[in-house]
């Protein structure tokens, strides 16, 4: 298979390609619908990139990514499985988009910081009236007075 292309986006302007020798695909028979050959055929798809050892990205990159995959890694190695179709090809095909996108979205900055705004004085009035009408409508409920 051809090197991991990554689209261009922001953090990766220029887009990002890794070398398919930076790549170890592992292959393993999938669970699910298959029939006969589903135990005969190795169709899952396990990708991996060590991201301390690849050559593709910067040193920023690398910490951005470090910092941020950090939930998914193993050590420094992003894994992917897919075993969503039937093919094996079909699945390569959708590991190598999953792993894409993933880099895609990890190389992104960070949104920019909320910036903190009070609610407006009519806002504050309006939801304390609509407190004060609720209360009032739940203190009529109740027995009637014995008078």
């Amino acid at each position: 298979m051809p090197d991991l292309s990554v689209p261009p986006g922001p953090g990766v302007p220029d887009g990002l390609v890794v070398p398919v020798a930076d790549l170890t695909e592992r292959f393993a028979r999938a669970s699910g619908p298959g029939g006969q050959g589903v135990n005969t055929t190795d169709s899952r798809v396990q990708l991996s990139l060590d991201l301390a050892s690849t050559s593709a990205i910067t040193e920023a990159q690398r910490a951005r990514l470090l910092k941020r995959l950090a939930g998914r890694l193993a050590g420094t190695v992003l894994t992917i499985d897919a075993s969503e179709h039937r093919s094996q090809h079909l699945n390569r095909t959708a590991a190598r988009s999953r792993m894409a996108m993933m880099l895609r979205a990890a190389l992104a900055p960070p949104p920019p910081a909320r910036k903190a705004t009070r609610p407006s004085r009519g806002a504050v009035e309006r939801r304390l009236a609509a407190k004060r009408r609720r209360s009032e409508v739940k203190a009529r409920r109740g027995r009637p007075d014995a008078d």
